[in-house]
């Protein structure tokens, strides 16, 4: 099949969160399988410096209609690998900054333009490069308006695009809700400007694109499709989706086992395996070091890698303070976010030195040695589409403590309900739960060989691409 993906981040040339990883897995391994695989990303600064666009090509110059006028971009080509191409759309003012979605305090002003003209732009160059594209697949909100530009300029061109358009919903509290006046941007017919189109409380809302017109909705576990369709995680769009029910459907994110793999993994100070798990002891003990504690402490290590918001449950991870405080154990989080949770959690960590280290950064080399030198990986989300750090802990050998909430569900089997199968540990997302869930950790501290064989289960589980990526194929070909 040819296969065309649209997305705003891709591992490794732009990345500020798991939609990078989700996609960058995905298309790698659909080339793998032998489809001819092209993804379109905005060409950020970062993504055009990255030592793998040195051999970029210019292919195209992009006239776009935006509100009466005409802005121009150029078409980059970046030949990855036998089947796999990724096309950078660049236009200066809109995408080369320091971010791909704002400074870190604010979004930029002029977000809703930035993607709707990245839309546009893809739907234009698939014509321009003649990509007759079996399935054309967009992600989120700022991808989410291709489905309906695609059959427009079939119409507008008569010509043939996509045999099959996909939309993926990888986070649906982030759904780009902008005024209405933005609409003129769009450019589609008066009929989109309406309740039934991409209105929303009086305002225009991207992600409503993709859910009502593509061919078919995914989103990125089965328990968070069925989550969406409630007043609890609908966000306001669970009567839309329930429109679309019959052509929803979960698929689960899978992780890039060529870089996620401790067997053979660059970034760590020692590699094992379930059948050698014996190099995990060191890779804690450099990690202990790295965060100015005892190298040779026997205490517990909690680990947390997150944006640090309100979704990931950082609340609950502070309402358990006095737990950090008062027990024999570790903290390392290691993330960004809303400053007054960096500040909760420096507070804690100055006044806990001994026992609780704040890692403020987005660093590759430090996320993967907590998950190695971890003994606990802690994700207390509120909700969690699908989550990969809870996949990443298991095949590193690092048992998860997670909440009972969309795709952790799907993958963490509870040692309680399933003794002999059991690779983590989940709780009900409120405080008692966590403060529970930390206790159960402590109570398994204490039996050694269960807590090794609870390890050594999550190490031997499959969560590679190309496992999920099949589950797609089957998607594709679904003649619906």
């Amino acid at each position: 099949m040819n296969i065309v993906h649209a997305a705003s981040e891709l591992f490794p040339f732009m990345k500020t969160g798991g939609l990078a990883d989700a996609v960058g897995g995905l298309t790698k391994a659909l080339a793998m399988a032998g489809h001819e695989v092209a993804v379109f990303l905005p060409g950020y600064r970062a993504a055009l410096e990255h030592p793998e666009a040195e051999t970029v090509e210019r292919v195209h110059r992009l006239q776009i209609e935006m509100g009466g006028r005409y802005l121009h971009a150029d078409l980059l080509r970046l030949r990855v690998s036998a089947g796999f191409t990724v096309y950078f759309v660049k236009r200066d003012e809109f995408f080369d900054r320091s971010g791909a979605y704002g400074t870190g305090d604010r979004d930029y002003d002029d977000n809703a333009e930035r993607f709707i003209f990245f839309s546009k732009a893809v739907a234009e160059a698939m014509r321009l490069a003649d990509l007759k594209a079996d399935i054309v697949h967009a992600h989120d909100w700022q991808t989410a308006l291709l489905p309906v530009y695609v059959r427009l300029a079939e119409e507008r061109h008569d010509t043939s695009l996509a045999v099959k358009t996909v939309f993926t919903v990888h986070n649906l509290a982030f759904q780009g809700v902008f005024p209405m006046d933005v609409f003129r941007l769009t450019g589609l017919p008066e009929e989109f400007r309406s309740v039934d189109g991409l209105e929303f409380f009086g305002q225009l809302n991207l992600m409503k694109a993709g859910l009502l017109f593509g061919d078919r909705v995914t989103t990125v576990s089965p328990s968070y499709a069925r989550e969406i369709q409630t007043p609890e995680f609908g966000c306001g769009l669970e009567g839309v989706i329930a429109t679309r029910a019959t052509d929803l459907v979960g698929l689960l994110n899978g992780i890039d086992d060529s870089i996620w793999n401790p067997a053979i993994d660059p970034l760590l100070p020692a590699r094992y395996s379930a059948d050698d798990p014996s190099g995990k002891a060191k890779c804690r003990r450099a990690l202990l070091k790295k965060c100015g504690f005892d190298p040779e402490t026997k205490a517990p290590i909690f680990g947390m890698i997150c944006r640090l918001t309100e979704q990931k449950g950082l609340d609950l991870l502070l309402s358990a303070r006095r737990f950090f405080e008062t027990e024999d154990c570790r903290l390392i989080v290691v993330g960004m976010g809303r400053n007054h949770y960096e500040e909760a959690l420096q507070d804690l960590a100055q006044a806990n030195p001994q026992r609780v280290a704040l890692a403020r950064v987005l660093d590759e080399p430090m996320t993967h040695l907590v998950e190695a030198g971890a003994d606990f990986f802690l994700m207390p989300s509120i909700f969690e589409p699908c989550g990969l750090n809870q996949m990443y802990s298991q095949c590193y050998g690092t048992i998860p403590l997670c909440s009972r909430v969309g795709g952790l569900v799907d993958t963490v089997v509870d040692e309680e309900e399933s003794p002999d199968a059991g690779t983590g540990l989940l709780f009900t997302p409120t405080e008692q739960g966590i403060s529970w869930a930390l206790q159960r950790a402590l109570l398994l501290c204490r039996q050694p060989e269960k807590m090794k064989a609870m390890s050594g289960r999550g190490m031997r589980r499959d969560f590679g691409w190309r496992t999920a990526a099949r589950r797609y194929e089957e998607l594709y070909n679904d003649e619906r």
